[in-house]
Formats: structure tokens, C-alpha cells, sequence
């Protein structure tokens, strides 16, 4: 098979092929919070979307509700 392709045909890049810049340091507070985030998602504290979705429809529909306490705990 042959690389050669007809004058004026080019491949087109891949989303792939981009270079994309490494994403910036966390800084120690944001590290913290992440990790804090992941034991709280691996030990079950989550919230289920359809909760979370509900509640985001408040605020698109111009009504917007508090964060449900027992989101915090």
C-alpha cells in the first residue's frame, strides 16, 4: 500500500493529531478538594443527577431554590 496520495488531496488532521496544552497545576487547596471529592464519591455521598437536574431546572426557569441542606451533608 502506497502513502502517495493525488496532487491536491491532504488529510484532513485528526481530533487526535491536535497538540493540547497540558492543563495548569492545581494549587494545594484545589488538590484537597478533589481528593476530599473522591472519598466522598468512593464512600457513596453522591448525589443522584436527576436530584441535582431538578434542582438546576429552579434556576433556569427563573426560580431558583437553595442547595438542599442534605446536599452538604
Amino acid at each position: 500500500m502506497s502513502d502517495e496520495r493525488p496532487p491536491g488531496v491532504e488529510e484532513t488532521p485528526s481530533l487526535f493529531d491536535v497538540e493540547i496544552e497540558p492543563a495548569p497545576r492545581l494549587t494545594d487547596e484545589e488538590e484537597a478538594a478533589l481528593l476530599e471529592a473522591e472519598a466522598d464519591a468512593d464512600a457513596g455521598r453522591v448525589v443522584p443527577h436527576s436530584e441535582v437536574r431538578k434542582w438546576m431546572q429552579t434556576i433556569i426557569d427563573g426560580n431558583p431554590q437553595p442547595m438542599p441542606k442534605a446536599w452538604l451533608e
